[in-house]
């Protein structure tokens, strides 16, 4: 068994990666691909990376292959209330305004991962309720999307642990709003699950069918995609917000000046982008 990678596989791989989901790969990633693909050889029984690739490049029996070697591909790095202010905005600015008239607050975390943006910003919702009641009398509706097939299933499942938790999530959150099961991990409570809906998409699909939205988080998602791929998403996504929406891009992410439906406003701290 070989678990090699050559130039010719290389290529090809990436070809197929961009195509499928519009995730760039470098001239020079083929250790990432065999990190993230060799643990699928045996799950499959493959000789090597080489016929994997072929398989699932040309259409395999196997309808899991695909959606395996996407999952695999996938970075799922995350964190709760990752780089702080964005969830700050939330409760300081964007609740306020767009709750007046007991409008219900639509919001949308695209690229979900396992789970932690999505409840972050219903955890957010929830203590904006309890100090300031009668601020979001239409309430908050978020729906939660992903790529991935493994990663939206523990989401659905809300369940973490320690470890996962220990990044960003306090010790006073944690007692409010997750409850400790018999394995030693900790569930998400029913009051902020019910918030939150979780569906697959791809960020390359049609936008019709998603609805429309007050806010929308797409962050540190846009550095994986050719540009234009990226104007496509943005575009996508600017279509989905209603005016006078908000969009909300990672800290190290800016908006292509080729786009034209959006004004940045200038936040302390942050920067976040208006739909006009």
């Amino acid at each position: 068994m070989s678990n090699g990678l050559t130039e010719q596989d290389y290529g090809i791989f990436r070809r197929f990666l961009e195509d499928q989901c519009g995730i760039v790969l470098g001239e020079n990633k083929q250790y990432l691909v065999k990190s993230r693909l060799t643990p699928l050889l045996g799950r499959f029984r493959l000789v090597d990376l080489s016929a994997l690739i072929k398989m699932v490049v040309n259409g395999s029996s196997d309808r899991d292959l695909r959606p395996a070697v996407i999952d695999a591909m996938t970075t799922n790095e995350t964190l709760w209330f990752r780089d702080g202010y964005p969830f700050d905005l939330l409760t300081e600015k964007l609740f306020p305004e767009l709750g007046k008239g007991g409008r219900n607050v639509k919001i949308w975390s695209a690229a979900c991962s396992s789970g932690q943006e999505p409840y972050s910003i219903a955890i957010k919702a929830l203590e904006h309720q309890t100090k300031k009641p009668g601020t979001l009398p239409g309430g908050v509706q978020i729906l939660a999307t992903d790529i991935s097939h493994s990663m939206l299933s523990q989401c659905q499942g809300g369940e973490y642990d320690s470890l996962a938790l220990g990044r960003g999530m306090s010790d006073e959150r944690r007692r409010l709003y997750f409850d400790e099961t018999a394995q030693g991990t900790w569930r998400i409570k029913p009051n902020v699950r019910r918030l939150v809906t979780f569906r697959h998409f791809n960020l390359l699909s049609s936008y019709t069918l998603l609805g429309k939205f007050d806010i929308v988080f797409c962050r540190n998602v846009l550095i994986y995609f050719s540009p234009e791929n990226k104007l496509r998403i943005l575009n996508g996504i600017a279509k989905s917000l209603n005016p006078g929406g908000y969009l909300f891009l990672g800290a190290s992410e800016s908006m292509p000046t080729a786009v034209s439906d959006f004004e940045m406003v200038r936040c302390n701290p942050g920067i976040i982008y208006r739909r006009k």
